[in-house]
């Protein structure tokens, strides 16, 4: 064991730089990566697994040093009202620079809020969900991060009482520039090398798409591990309920910007462009994937039409403009794909509750880290200002705990980049609104407003540069592209084109608007900013700094240099000598009473007194508390409260007492009554008895008066006929010589509505269940139709371990796994989702049939126990008749063919499965695009080999 080290900073008793760095790398090297500066916590990035992070950790979180786990269960309580400050809406801010480990924490902190929620439902599951989803789409490998966010998150979790109730997701900034450009060693967004990996080789056919190597938007050998994260972000998609035919357009539009990126273009004889030679293949395929016809598509790319008087006038691009246009395409065709994700995200994952009842929430921002690359353009300047308005934020709040003066946390965004008319971002507006300006204008105008500016230099070049000091150091900019960027609009007639295109998607796509605070596009930085500060100022705040502990990314090495930079622009000195001497906590004096105490008769100095706390004042109209004076408070407010839950029990229980002896005693009068009441019914009843049995005995012998009547009155005429024929009476006579039946009552209306449920399960049933299940005219041997619960742990009590069966329930739409335990049988609720997946209620895992479930789980153990489907329970009675009578009208259904009688067994199945899923609209045409790229491509290998034998 090492040294022991302060978990709080902010009680060191030397206070340096020096003492500072020591503690913290005394700990990283014990693999403690947080601690604390009061109630605010630093992560170090570990670059490696940690135990700390397992899900047993958050069971006696109480018991551990500072962790991440730690904020998440402070913010949960703190939206409660548990803690001294009463219920309120919560955030958590994590900041630091790229590659500090920002996401993950998101990812830690998300899955610790839903355990803390301990619902079981299967919206959680759902919202975990998103995080992969979101990171394929939205993430990409740089210099400084191999998983680096290209856009900025908040993540707002709605709550009723303790139980999640959905989420909302709300995105910023997107990278789209990273589509067409990626800067050496960086890649372009991962579900492009995802999509390349893991589509298999007919759905490669179907979407048009080939070999990795080929695409000018992603040149990258394909890696083992892609195949398998292309296989969660699908899960990731069907968890969260997208339909199958959206994830197909969907890849069928990434497709096509792929295929977009590899159109080149050439001069003619009369200067016009063309499409050069090696990528008409590569012009089809796009027209194919996209749902427009080729000829549209190549007039939008190198001609922009505009109408003046009512004439329409066409002017021809020259070769930049017609690549410009291409990859403006492409950069807006993913950002609206990327804002379509989120506002579906939304759409499944809203509460469905009434309007009218109020939700709590916690938000969680993740955005990306403040950014200084050897080029820095447009997207660093849009990031970096939301850095800076993200330390603005944070220096406001811990500032206000203190005396010390706040001009030293004016915000350098307020000043520089915010200001009308002559911020940063305003000149940029208005160069932006006239066409003929370039960016070497849009500097000059910088130089000349900001030339005396403290946090601007000029940069003399003949390339447009300019210089920011921001609070993590100078960042020169190129403002190449600034204002076409920040303009983040294309011709209209493009935006026609693919309005009409076949593919829904695309057409839903570019026919939404933009709003200010919508989801389907990403958002203008200052306008979106502005909405989440309003969010988050609005909230009870909580911080999670994480530091970058070197530039290699390698584990066990701390950089001291670059923790000390880290430390020294994020303010964390100044943040430590303000939690330990500032007043974080300033509640009015009916708010603190009110709150905390409900003691409406109590003074606060009367309350605060009695308490011993210390160090704590007293101003005209509030307290002031240190960071730690709120959880003794909470320390002593659950104290206080189990104290009045031992009064209450104490009084409940001498209350309590007082009725029972009163019950007692009225329970022992009604008694007395009842047994005197008793003897008189019983003796009423014996001599009912005793008349009943007079009257039964004179019935009796007055019968057999009756058969000895017709006995005798039988052998009378037996006599007379002395042949001895038999009469015509004697079967009746028999008949009516027996007593008469008496049939039981029957319960009708109980009997209908058992039947109505059962009809109305069996019609779900039919219409929607038969088609997948069956096989060949059969059902599986483990599904064993409509039985009851009882029915089922019958048919498993003489199994062995592992043996199972699937039913359908009696009175809802779904079916259960019946499993046969060690102890006893267990049952698992199997849903149907609105996309038709299937899900075990509490995995993380959809299915596309019951059969893939079924063989999903004889490899992965269902939670929480692990266990195995081993050996299917077969129907040793026809548990299934009312349903298998379905299969019967699907018989023509499910008969191969005639012209496929002959196809083998592996080719049957691929012809069935593309038969029953959705496709592109234009297939064939891809089809024949990519035949025709291939034989370009064979034709030019020839051509380069004769080259070299001559």
């Amino acid at each position: 064991m090492g040294e022991k080290l302060p978990e709080d900073l902010a009680s060191l008793s030397e206070l340096d730089e020096k003492s500072l760095l020591e503690v913290l790398t005394g700990r990283f090297t014990q693999n403690l990566i947080y601690t604390y500066i009061g109630d605010i916590l630093v992560a170090i990035n570990p670059f490696k697994y940690l135990s700390i992070y397992e899900k047993e950790v958050s069971v006696s979180l109480k018991s551990l040093p500072p962790h991440i786990f730690a904020v998440a269960d402070r913010a949960y309580q703190s939206m409660l009202g548990r803690l001294a400050t009463g219920p309120k809406n919560q955030c958590i801010v994590i900041s630091g620079e790229s590659g500090a480990g920002k996401t993950e924490s998101t990812k830690l902190l998300l899955r610790h809020i839903m355990e803390l929620c301990k619902a079981n439902s299967q919206l959680e599951q759902q919202i975990l969900q998103v995080n992969p989803l979101l990171e394929a789409f939205g993430n990409a490998q740089t210099v400084m991060n191999d998983n680096s966010s290209r856009f900025g998150k908040y993540i707002q979790l709605r709550f009723q009482n303790s139980s999640v109730k959905g989420a909302k997701i709300n995105e910023y900034l997107l990278e789209k520039s990273r589509v067409v450009h990626q800067d050496e060693g960086e890649q372009n967004f991962h579900i492009f090398y995802f999509m390349l990996a893991g589509i298999s080789t007919e759905d490669k056919e179907i979407y048009g798409l080939l070999d990795p190597t080929r695409y000018r938007f992603g040149k990258e050998d394909v890696v083992h591990a892609w195949r398998l994260k292309y296989a969660e972000v699908c899960n990731a998609m069907d968890m969260v309920g997208f339909e199958e035919q959206e994830k197909v357009d969907m890849m069928t539009i990434l497709a096509g910007i792929l295929s977009l990126g590899n159109i080149a273009f050439e001069t003619t004889d009369s200067d016009a462009l063309k499409v050069s030679e090696a990528s008409r293949g590569w012009l089809k395929a796009t027209a194919g994937q996209f749902g427009v016809q080729e000829e549209d598509l190549l007039k939008s790319l190198t001609c922009t039409t505009s109408v003046t008087r009512g004439e329409a006038i066409q002017r021809l691009h020259n070769q930049q403009q017609a690549e410009d246009a291409r990859d403006s395409i492409a950069k807006v065709a993913y950002g609206r794909v990327f804002g379509w994700i989120v506002s579906k995200i939304n759409e499944l994952l809203a509460p469905k509750v009434d309007c009218d009842v109020e939700l709590s929430e916690i938000g969680i921002l993740d955005i990306f880290g403040f950014e200084n690359f050897a080029v820095n353009r447009f997207e660093q300047l849009c990031i970096n200002l939301a850095n800076e308005q993200l330390q603005y934020f944070f220096n406001h709040l811990v500032s206000m705990e203190n005396s010390f003066t706040h001009a030293r946390f004016v915000p350098l965004f307020q000043d520089l980049f915010l200001t009308k008319p002559i911020g940063i971002l305003s000149l940029l507006d208005e160069q932006s609104a006239f066409p003929q300006a370039t960016d070497r204008d849009f500097v000059d105008k910088l130089n000349s407003k900001f030339k005396t500016a403290p946090n601007f230099e000029v940069v003399r070049n003949h390339t447009p540069l300019f210089t920011i000091v921001h609070y993590a150091g100078k960042v020169q900019y190129n403002a190449s592209g600034f204002l076409e960027k920040n303009r983040d609009t294309i011709p209209a007639n493009i935006r026609e084109l693919f309005i009409n295109s076949v593919t829904p998607l695309l057409s839903v796509l570019f026919a939404a608007t933009i709003s200010r605070t919508g989801t389907l596009m990403p958002r203008k930085a200052k306008h979106s900013l502005a909405v989440l500060m309003e969010k988050m100022f609005a909230a009870g705040p909580h911080f999670v700094r994480c530091i970058k502990p070197n530039r290699s990314k390698q584990p066990d090495q701390l950089d001291s240099k670059l923790v000390m930079d880290q430390l020294r622009y994020n303010g964390l000195m100044e943040t430590i000598r303000i939690r330990r001497d500032g007043f974080s906590w300033r509640p009015k004096f009916r708010e603190f009473v009110e709150r905390s105490f409900g003691l409406f008769s109590f003074s606060c100095m009367s309350i605060l007194n009695s308490t011993q706390l210390s160090g704590w004042k007293c101003g005209s109209s509030r307290l002031f508390f240190k960071y730690w004076h709120q959880e003794e408070l909470s320390r002593l407010l659950e104290r206080l409260g189990r104290a009045a839950l031992v009064i209450q029990k104490n009084y409940r229980a001498r209350v309590c007492r007082r009725r029972y002896l009163s019950l007692l005693e009225e329970i022992r009068r009604q008694r007395q009554a009842q047994r005197e009441r008793e003897e008189r019914e019983e003796e009423e009843r014996r001599r009912q008895q005793l008349e009943d049995e007079r009257k039964r005995r004179l019935e009796l012998e007055q019968e057999n008066r009756r058969k000895n009547l017709i006995a005798l009155t039988l052998s009378l005429i037996r006599f007379l006929f002395f042949c001895g024929q038999a009469t015509p009476f004697d079967n009746e006579l028999n008949v009516h010589l027996d007593a008469p039946l008496m049939l039981q009552p029957i319960d009708e209306e109980r009997m209908k509505e058992k039947h109505l449920k059962k009809t109305n399960t069996i019609r779900w049933f039919k219409e929607t269940q038969v088609r997948k299940l069956t096989r060949d005219g059969g059902f599986p041997c483990w599904f064993h139709g409509m039985i009851t619960r009882r029915q089922a742990e019958d048919l498993l009590i003489d199994k062995p371990l592992g043996c199972f069966l699937l039913r359908v329930g009696q009175s809802r739409e779904g079916y259960t796994l019946t499993y046969r335990g060690a102890d006893r049988c267990r049952h698992y609720m199997v849903e149907m989702q609105s996309n038709g997946k299937y899900v075990i209620l509490g995995e993380d895992r959809a299915h596309s049939s019951l059969t893939d479930l079924v063989q999903y789980h004889t490899q992965v153990g269902i939670k929480p126990f692990m266990e195995l489907l081993a050996l299917p329970c077969g129907q040793v009675r026809p548990d299934y008749e009312e349903l298998k009578d379905f299969t019967s009208s699907l018989s023509s259904a499910v008969e191969r063919p005639a012209e496929d009688q002959d196809m083998d067994t592996g080719s049957h199945k691929v012809h069935l499965e593309m038969q029953s899923r959705p496709f592109p609209r234009l297939y064939p045409s891809i089809r024949l695009a990519m035949r025709e790229i291939q034989q370009i491509q064979q034709v030019q290998t020839h051509t380069h080999r004769d080259t070299d034998i001559s």
